[in-house]
């Protein structure tokens, strides 16, 4: 069988071979030496199991009827024998799934007379089509009654009503039962049908008796009897189920898409900024806990599930990482927090379209489930953001699936989540089942990020989701062409351009009409407080906005100008008298190292702040008319001020204002974790034609090698059968030069550079300075021999 699967794979042309690489591209991973060893692995069972998995129901199907109608003696089967189980379905649909299975190579050979690949039955299910064995194979009492047709007919029609329902039951498939001793009211029908020998009883192999009962199987011709309505192999459905879903108009998905983009930067962006401004502590066994998930959920404006989706991309993208505090706990050991990094600096200063890209390409390659947040694992504890029991290794596959399932639809196509499902377990039912959970967290977390817009891929999407073209011009894949910039490019034309003004209202909320420019939103972070975000955002000024902005290094002109410039209202009397009276109170204390000492010119004010009953932990005295000191350190005592209603100010040793802006707590830098690659990277173009060259002249060394004369093989050491002498170095030089007269080919045995014996099939073109060149085989290069290196030379025959 080896031999006859190699010669067929060899007699294919470099297109044919090309497409079986394309198909299965597992196969040259690494590329075989030969075609003999790729034959080998295409019918290994990793391989063919892997082949299976990417194939769709019907062709399934079609593959299963090839097996049930084998012939027993010599296991072949033809065309004509799967058309004969697949009546009802156009003949061309099943000669195209047909030929799908031929052109991988898992059914091989002439139309009349077709093998299946033996890894085949040993990697899918014993029962093709959820059908028995044969009656005759099972039983010979059940083969008898299956041989009479019309005594078959009878005896099932006149199986009692509970009997039938048990063999409409197994009919469907697998056509395995277990017959628990429990069970009473199953027990009479099942022993009923096995007496009437509709039913077999069965054990399994290589194990004890089952305790709870005997197994039971339905023969295949009672099987095949019970479906006469939907046919031998069920119900067919040569074509894919397209959901009967709702079609998007192209702009209003794209907007929708677009909004729900700007919303969930907003929200990642308020999860990191929480974090910055309260660290989360990483729990013991690893991950975020609930309340802090509540806490940034909270922040963010989003629900639980939509906020651990968030955490998790940001962590895969980087711009979330673990830092370790200063305070220790009580055992000694330090704690270690969530907080930004590094990077989010540098990501949220870039545009919303390339921030929502990187969200994206980290979204699809991270190898985590944000689903599974929430639930309770194995042992019944509940699985927390980030942490270790939220790893699977497909998820990147299964999130591909979903959403390549999605944007192979027609554009503007919304359907839902069961549709979906439906679709992904006709199109790979092998690979679906048991991702539905996976599956269905990819459709919710693509509407989260905007991939999707009402249910429907995007135009922006779709492009971030194709897949790159190959370039002839790099036939190496160096440099492969990158889709996020055609992606950003897509969305920045949808999204609202960043506007650089503001609306001020005579209630001091200030208005931004559009998202804010990088230098207007570092101004509206530092004077004034965020009420609402969207497409318009809402902020508001008070006190304590304005202070902070006074803390940092703004001046009551700058804040003056800087509503002036951007407003394009007036900008309220309100307003202007708010900044004006915080300035003036701004800085009217001072504090400093005592512990701290606190002074002002206003005598009457340090009368009042020591007689303030809120400020006595601080322990303030008098030790001068505008000086008052406390044992307290600086920032202690600011704080206490403070949070009494005032405006300090620190000073230095020099008298100098000190006005820090805030320092941003961020976690070391770390580099995102990029998920293996989904599968063997596919190959076209020059790739593609030079494995199959490299195949070609593998094939023709080891070919040439096998048919090396007897007194070549002799002279390289290995087994000949009887006394052969071994050839003397002038009488292959004598061959040699006489082959170089005649131009003749001649076999040359070798020693190469490490010392490996070889031989090949060589036209000698000259003899010169100690070296033989010649043409290889074909003729299309020159190969130089070192003479001392030559075994033998025997002329061809």
């Amino acid at each position: 069988m080896a031999t006859t699967f190699a010669d067929q794979l060899r007699s294919l042309p470099d297109d044919a071979l090309g497409a079986l690489i394309q198909l299965r591209p597992d196969l040259v991973v690494p590329v075989p030496a030969d075609i003999s060893a790729l034959a080998v692995r295409a019918q290994s069972r990793n391989s063919v199991a892997r082949c299976l998995d990417g194939l769709d129901e019907f062709t399934l199907l079609i593959l299963d009827a090839a097996r049930l109608s084998r012939a027993t003696d010599t296991a072949l089967t033809s065309v004509d024998a799967v058309l004969t189980l697949t009546d009802g379905v156009d003949p061309e649909d099943v000669k195209a799934a047909i030929e799908r299975l031929r052109v991988r190579f898992l059914l091989h050979g002439p139309p009349e007379a077709l093998q299946v690949v033996g890894a085949v039955d040993e990697v899918t299910s014993p029962y093709p089509a959820g059908l028995g064995r044969p009656a005759d194979f099972l039983d010979p009492a059940a083969g008898a009654l299956c041989a009479d047709r019309a005594k078959l007919r009878r005896t099932v029609l006149a199986a009692p009503a509970a009997a039938r329902a048990v063999l409409d039951r197994l009919a469907v498939g697998p056509p395995i039962g277990a017959l628990s001793r429990t069970a009473i009211d199953t027990a009479e029908p099942v022993r009923w049908l096995v007496d009437q020998h509709i039913l077999v009883p069965v054990s399994e192999a290589g194990r004890a008796p089952r305790p709870d009962g005997e197994l039971v199987e339905l023969p295949r011709e009672v099987g095949m009897l019970l479906r006469r309505d939907t046919g031998p192999l069920g119900a067919l459905r040569p074509f894919p189920p397209l959901p009967d879903a709702p079609v998007r108009d192209r702009k209003a998905a794209d907007s929708a898409g677009a909004g729900q983009v700007m919303e969930a930067v907003r929200a990642t962006e308020a999860i990191l900024e929480a974090l910055a401004a309260e660290a989360a502590p990483v729990l013991r066994a690893g991950g975020l806990g609930v309340r802090d998930l509540k806490r940034l959920a909270k922040a963010a404006g989003v629900d639980e599930p939509g906020a651990a989706l968030l955490i998790e991309i940001a962590y895969a993208s980087g711009l979330l990482g673990e830092s370790e505090v200063n305070a220790r706990s009580t055992n000694g050991a330090a704690q270690d927090v969530f907080l930004p990094t590094g990077a989010y600096d540098l990501w949220r200063a870039t545009g919303v379209a390339t921030r929502w890209a990187t969200l994206v390409r980290s979204w699809l390659a991270m190898t985590r489930q944000p689903g599974l947040v929430g639930r309770r694992d194995e042992r019944d504890r509940p699985i927390n953001p980030l942490a270790p029991d939220a790893e699977r290794a497909g998820a990147p596959q299964a999130r591909r699936e979903a959403l390549d399932a999605l944007a192979d639809l027609e554009q503007g196509a919304a359907p839902s989540v069961d549709d979906l499902l439906a679709l992904l377990a006709w199109q790979t039912p092998r690979r679906s089942r048991g991702r539905e959970v996976a599956h269905r967290d990819a459709y919710f977390g693509a509407a989260l990020l905007g991939v999707t817009g009402l249910n429907a891929v995007t135009s922006y999407s779709r492009l971030l989701l194709a897949d790159p073209e190959a370039d002839e011009t790099d036939p190496l894949g160096l440099h492969p062409a990158e889709a996020p910039a055609d992606a950003v490019r897509a969305l920045d034309v949808m999204l609202p351009a960043p506007v650089d003004h503001l609306l001020v209202q005579a209630d001091l909320t200030v208005v931004v009409p559009g998202p804010p420019e990088p230098e207007l939103a570092a101004d509206l972070d530092a004077v004034a407080e965020p009420e609402s975000a969207g497409g318009a955002s809402v902020f508001r000024v008070t006190p304590a906005s304005v202070r902070r902005a006074l803390d940092i290094g703004y001046r009551a002109d700058d804040l003056h100008t800087l509503f002036r410039r951007r407003s394009r209202t007036p900008v309220p009397q309100t307003l202007t008298y708010l900044i004006d009276d915080t300035a003036r109170k701004h800085g009217g204390l001072r504090s400093g190292s005592a512990g701290s000492y606190l002074r002002s010119d206003d005598e009457a004010l340090l009368t009042e702040v020591l007689g303030d009953k809120r400020l006595i932990p601080v322990d303030l005295r008098r030790i001068a008319p505008t000086v008052l000191v406390s044992p307290r350190p600086v920032a202690r005592l600011l704080g206490a001020l403070r949070d009494a209603g005032y405006a300090p100010v620190a000073e230095d040793a020099g008298g100098t204002m000190v006005l820090t802006r805030p320092k941003a707590r961020r976690a070391p830098s770390r580099t995102p974790r990029i998920a293996e690659p989904l599968g063997p990277p596919l190959l076209a173009g020059p790739r593609l034609a030079g494995v199959v060259e490299q195949l070609r002249r593998g094939d023709i060394a080891t070919r040439a090698a096998r048919r090396a004369p007897v007194t070549v093989r002799a002279a390289q050491g290995q087994a000949v059968p009887g006394l052969t002498a071994v050839q003397q170095h002038s009488q292959a030089m004598a061959v040699l030069q006489q082959a170089v007269r005649d131009k003749v080919k001649v076999w040359v045995g070798y020693v190469d550079s490490h010392g490996a014996t070889l031989s090949r099939l060589v036209k000698p073109v000259s003899i010169s300075a100690g070296y033989l060149r010649a043409e290889d085989e074909r003729g299309e290069s020159l190969h130089t021999f070192a003479l001392h290196r030559i075994t033998a030379a025997v002329t061809e025959e």
